[in-house]
């Protein structure tokens, strides 16, 4: 068990040492689709690996490998290939939080943090909030993955939900790419425009979003007990 904090500390030191090299290469559609494409055959593969890491270490940018995706690979394989990969980085991260527990996940994420998300997690009848936390735009949902796995959430009921959520994200990040790629620049550029305005005004509503989610899972949670 030993193993899993140490695996995750070194590649976390190969991310520090190697910063720049990672931001370069996570930080533009382009860079990152020529780096894939140059793998050859088992492009695919890499490409899943790399989504799936961009899920366990969660500070690398999720959306320049979904449009990197649809570029390479058009909208509706590249979807594919991003949740399997996305999947794959949320079920390492769930059980990874299962196996290790609290003192875990208290390092990766701050004290504040962890309750507020423990409130979302904390019943299966608030299974409504943890959905909608995927699905809108600008909120951090990161640290949900991890504190599903320390609640009493089955893994599949994890993946059903988080799944569905970031299923409008996904396909709408792999049509930009994809628009792009056929040189279709209006509606690239509509879809990014409305994505990034979904994205700041999540991020700005953020705090009276999460507040409102916490209510509603806690009112739901109250109702199961009557």
């Amino acid at each position: 068990m030993l193993a899993f904090p140490f695996l995750f500390l070194v590649l976390l030191v190969l991310t520090v040492v190697f910063w720049r090299e990672l931001w370069t290469l996570f930080g533009s559609p382009q860079a990152l689709r020529e780096w894939i494409r140059g793998t050859g055959v088992v492009a695919p593969l890499v490409f899943v690996a790399v989504q799936a890491l961009q899920v366990v270490f969660f500070f690398i940018p999720g959306e320049i490998p979904q449009v990197a995706g649809g570029y390479m690979f058009g909208l509706w394989t590249g979807t594919g290939l991003s949740l399997t990969g996305i999947t794959l980085g949320a079920t390492f991260n769930f059980v990874i939080a299962r196996l290790l527990g609290v003192p875990f996940v208290n390092v990766l994420f701050s004290a504040e943090k962890v309750e507020r998300a423990r409130r979302i997690t904390g019943s299966p009848k608030a299974r409504l909030s943890f959905f909608l936390f995927f699905l809108i735009p600008g909120i951090p949902k990161d640290i949900l993955c991890y504190m599903a796995g320390l609640s009493v959430m089955k893994l599949h009921i994890f993946l059903l939900f988080s799944t569905l959520g970031r299923i409008p994200g996904i396909v709408g990040s792999a049509l930009i790419g994809d628009a792009a790629a056929d040189r279709r620049w209006i509606l690239a550029g509509t879809i990014f425009f409305v994505a990034a305005v979904l994205f700041v005004l999540g991020f700005l509503f953020r705090e009276k979003i999460q507040r409102f989610l916490e209510e509603l899972g806690r009112r739901r949670r109250n109702r199961s007990k009557v």
